[in-house]
Parts: C-alpha cells; sequence; structure tokens
C-alpha cells in the first residue's frame, strides 16, 4: 500500500498549482491524520485492492508478451535474411585500396583461379598432391611460399587478380579508356556460352552460376566481375598495341643483349660423370658417397679423353658416343643461350666455325666433347596469313568399335569437301581478302582467329602444326595465293597476306613490349594490395 500511496502523493503534489505552493502548509497532525485516512480507506476496501494489482499484473504480463513477440520476429527476420544467402554474400571479405569487396565478389576470383588451375593441370593433380574430392583446407599446397594449404593458394591466386582488374579498371577510367562494342560483344558472347552451358546440364543460368561458383554466386555479381575483367583486359592489350618501334631501336636493343637471340648449331659427347643410383632394402633411394662421386667423375674423366683424342684422331662424334654407355651424342640446332659450361663457351665472342674442345662441368657432374659449328640470328621474314578451319563432325563411334576407321574417313571427306566447296564460293565471288575475311568469321572452327577475320600475324617457322608451315614458308609463296592443307585439326583454307618483320626483330619487339608493359603494370597495380576479413572469408571456398 505504501507504493500506491507515493505514487498518489508524487501525482498530487505536481498538480498544485504554482501561485499556491506559497501558502502555510498542513500541519504536521493534519497530514498525519490524512495520511491516515488515505490508507484506512484502500486498507478498508478489499475490491479496490484487487483491482490495483490486477492492473499491475495486466501491465507487467503485457510488457513480457511484448518482448516476447518482438524476439520471435527479430529472430524470425535473422532466420529469413541468413536463409536468403543476404548475409553470407554480402559480407565484407576483402578491402583492395580502401575499397571494402564483398565475399561474392572475391568467391568470383577464388573459384575462377580454382578452376583455371584444374584445368590447366588436370592430368597432374596427384603430381601436386592435389585431391579435388577432399577439402582444399586440409590440404597443404608445396606451391604456396607460406606453407599454406591449397585453399590458402587459391584465395592468393585469386586476390592478385582481383587486384589488378581493379587497379587496371580504375586507371581505364582514369584514362577516359570507356566500354566500347568489342567489349560488349566479348560479354554477351560469354554470358552466351555460359547459359548454353547451364540449358545443356538442365539448369538455369543462376542455377549454374550456384553450382560452379558457390551458394552465393548471383547472376548481378558474376557479370559485374566478368565486365570489369574484360574492361581491365581490353585496356591492358590497347596500351600493348599502342607500344611502336623504331628500326634503330630495334637494333640497340639486339646489340646490348645478342645472346638472348642468338642461336648456334654444334654437336656435342655429354659423359655423364654422376654414380649409379642405388636403393636400399626397402627400396629407398641411397645418397652416393663422396667417394663414389670422385671415383664416378674420374672414371668419367677417362672416357671423355678417350672419346677426345679419338675424334681429335678424325672420329665421328656421333658413333664414338656409341662405345660408351655414360655417352649420350647430341646434334644441336638452334640451341638457346642458358648460364652452363657449354653454353657459355658455344656463345662465346672469341667462338669460331670448327672449334672443338673437352669441357668440364663439376657442377653438372659431368665432361662434354664439344664442335662449333655456326652461331646466327633469325633474319628470315615472318609472314601473315588468313586461315578458315574445318573440323569434321564427331562421330556416333568410338575409337575400337566396328566401323570406327569407315566412319571417320567418310567424315574426313565430307570436312574436305565443305572446305573446297568454300574455297570456290570465294574465288566465283571478289576473291579479295576481306571476303576471304568474311567468309572465315562466319565459317572457321579456329576460335582464336575466327572473330579476326582468321589473321595471324608474324608467324614463325616452327608455330604452326607442319603442313600448315610447310605451305606458308614455300619459297614461291606470293600475295593473294590460297590453297587446302590437311592436319590433324582438320583442312585449313589458308590466304597469304604477305610477308612481315624479320624473326629477330619480332623478337626483340616482344621483349622490349614485355618490358614496357611489366614497368606500366607494376605502376598501375603497386598500391593494390588485398587485405582479407576473416568473417567474410567464412564464405569463400
Amino acid at each position: 500500500m505504501q507504493v500506491y500511496f507515493v505514487v498518489l502523493q508524487k501525482a498530487w503534489l505536481y498538480t498544485i498549482p504554482e501561485t499556491l505552493r506559497g501558502l502555510k502548509q498542513m500541519s504536521a497532525s493534519k497530514e498525519k491524520k490524512t495520511r491516515q485516512d488515505l490508507a484506512a480507506a484502500s486498507s478498508s476496501d478489499p475490491k479496490t485492492a484487487r483491482e490495483a494489482k490486477q492492473r499491475r499484473e495486466e501491465k507487467r504480463n503485457n510488457r513480457i508478451y511484448i518482448l516476447i513477440a518482438v524476439v520471435f520476429v527479430v529472430v524470425a527476420v535473422v532466420s529469413i535474411t541468413w536463409k536468403s544467402g543476404i548475409v553470407q554474400r554480402k559480407a565484407t571479405a576483402a578491402t583492395i585500396n580502401g575499397e571494402n569487396y564483398s565475399s561474392a565478389e572475391v568467391l568470383y576470383y577464388y573459384k575462377t583461379a580454382y578452376q583455371n588451375f584444374i584445368s590447366n593441370y588436370s592430368s597432374y593433380l596427384s603430381y601436386f598432391n592435389l585431391d579435388t574430392s577432399k577439402d582444399l583446407k586440409s590440404q597443404t599446397c608445396g606451391l604456396d611460399s607460406d606453407g599454406g594449404t591449397w585453399y590458402d593458394y587459391f584465395l592468393k591466386q585469386g586476390l592478385t587478380t582481383m587486384s589488378a582488374v581493379h587497379a587496371l579498371s580504375d586507371a581505364a577510367a582514369k584514362d577516359d579508356y570507356t566500354w566500347n562494342d568489342d567489349m560488349q560483344k566479348s560479354l554477351d558472347d560469354t554470358l552466351s556460352s555460359v547459359e548454353s552451358n547451364a540449358k545443356n546440364y538442365g539448369y538455369t543460368l543462376e542455377q549454374y552460376l550456384k553450382a560452379s561458383y558457390g551458394s552465393i554466386m548471383t547472376k548481378s555479381v558474376y557479370e559485374a566481375q566478368l565486365k570489369l575483367g574484360i574492361l581491365a583486359q581490353s585496356y591492358s592489350t590497347n596500351y600493348t598495341d599502342g607500344l611502336k618501334y623504331t628500326t634503330d631501336d630495334l637494333k640497340a636493343a639486339y646489340a646490348k643483349d645478342p645472346n638472348s637471340y642468338d642461336v648456334v648449331d654444334y654437336q656435342s659427347v655429354k659423359i655423364d660423370g654422376a654414380p649409379a643410383a642405388k636403393t636400399d632394402s626397402d627400396g629407398n633411394t641411397v645418397d652416393a658417397t663422396d667417394a663414389e662421386k670422385t671415383a664416378a667423375m674420374t672414371a668419367a674423366e677417362k672416357t671423355a679423353n678417350t672419346i677426345y683424342t679419338d675424334f681429335k684422331a678424325g672420329g665421328d662424334l656421333s658413333t664414338l658416343a656409341d662405345k660408351y654407355d655414360t655417352a649420350t651424342y647430341t646434334d644441336g640446332k638452334a640451341g638457346t643461350y642458358s648460364d652452363t659450361v657449354l653454353m657459355n663457351w658455344l656463345f662465346s665472342d672469341t667462338r669460331k666455325a670448327g672449334d672443338y674442345t673437352l669441357l668440364t662441368d663439376k657442377d653438372g657432374s659431368a665432361y662434354y666433347v664439344v664442335k662449333f659449328t655456326s652461331r646466327y640470328r633469325y633474319d628470315y621474314n615472318t609472314v601473315d596469313v588468313r586461315q578458315i578451319l574445318i573440323q569434321p563432325e564427331t562421330g556416333t563411334k568410338q575409337e575400337g568399335d566396328d566401323g570406327y576407321d569407315a566412319e571417320q574417313t567418310q567424315l574426313k571427306a565430307a570436312a574436305k569437301t565443305k572446305a573446297e566447296d568454300l574455297l570456290a564460293q570465294w574465288k566465283a565471288g571478289e576473291a579479295t581478302e576481306d571476303s576471304f575475311a568474311t567468309l572465315a568469321t562466319s565459317n572457321s572452327s579456329d576460335t582464336g582467329s575466327a572473330s579476326n577475320g582468321g589473321l595471324y600475324t608474324q608467324v614463325y617457322q616452327g608455330q604452326m602444326v607442319q603442313s600448315f608451315n610447310d605451305w606458308c614458308f614455300d619459297s614461291s609463296r606470293k600475295t593473294g595465293d590460297t590453297g587446302i592443307v590437311e592436319s590433324d585439326y582438320g583442312y585449313h583454307i589458308i590466304y597469304f597476306v604477305g610477308e612481315d618483320l624479320p624473326y629477330w626483330q619480332v623478337q626483340v619487339t616482344n621483349t622490349l613490349k614485355s618490358n614496357d608493359y611489366n614497368d606500366w603494370y607494376s605502376g598501375i597495380t603497386k598500391d593494390y594490395t588485398a587485405t582479407q576479413h576473416s568473417f567474410g572469408l567464412k564464405f569463400v571456398g
């Protein structure tokens, strides 16, 4: 009852007009009597007391019910939000140059790094000790410089690419290098290809992306990052294509480092001075002792001296090498420079045709009897050509099945006929390089050149398959020549555009472009390093 009284007392006091506060207060006895009357009134009326208590309990229960309802609503909202993937998708997983990037964005680059590695090294995964059926976080990666897991390796690769893409995209924006029709076509073609793959597997595009990249991937995130990558690549290519060098530039670069461009022809016999491999009873390799190593080199030296003496007496190096198990003959053609005992002797400025010697390679545990023939650079002209590749259709039979060979013969014949018909069609029309390019764009199976009218520039000897190479570098070849050659890929309809720069100049140009590009790239990307955020990275993988 005291609490109730105090409340009433306070409520009553606050209703007193300010002008009455100066009046004479009640006497102490009157106040006492008033309190007694109030107390008596409240205690003498049980109904009033019960009602007051009931009201207080109702208010308390209402507050509890409201609190419980709010908790249920919050839990429901959090649950729905979590199941939708918004939290996982939007969580910050990395910061690059002050910009935060979500787990879904980082996931795109992580998965791309992983998929590229699997695609490029699918036959060597066991060599790398990578088991794709197991958790990548549980497998140590020998390629990771920090001794981390395969997950760590692919994450680093992905973040490095992501940093570079955003650095180049930012640089393109500052350079007013904007999105163009070629980039849009590249984007459309890629999305079309992905949608086609999704359809083949019975997926919608969203389902396919989630299956390929993870549950938090969306079309909008995928398309945005793909678009950035296309822009960055186009910007890089545009810079490289804009690098030009004069003939004097090329000559100066060659003169500064001729070993990087020259090649040598030679003959050599290598006499192996390493001890024979040994294993213990369990099959484990046993390291040779110093005494065994010395003995092996001594024996190799004796063999080398014998071969060298016989060679100087007119013997043939190939024939002499056949006499000894530890000797290997090499007919060296177009050997390139490396910092070895053999190549340093061959590339010496004092070397003359017909020089020969006996070399000791202690680090390589070997001796060499070597004869120098010539040193030269590639002065022949490269060529520019266009091609239309016609590949045979895929057959219904597998190799080893009855009728497989007959089916392949029929499919090849059909491809050859198609190639001949296309060439005849071109000859019956304008028969120009432009009309050939149009035909290539519409018909060539060579995805690397079809979009560019089948064009290959600065083709060097040995770059293409043998039949293609031989046709291009026929000494009688002239601009406008056409022909059809067969290879394991199918039938190549070739249009000879003409000769291009000498190959050594192409080599020097590529080196200068590579060096200049690397300097440019380093300057753009130097401040773009990724900081990882552990919470967001929980959803990447």
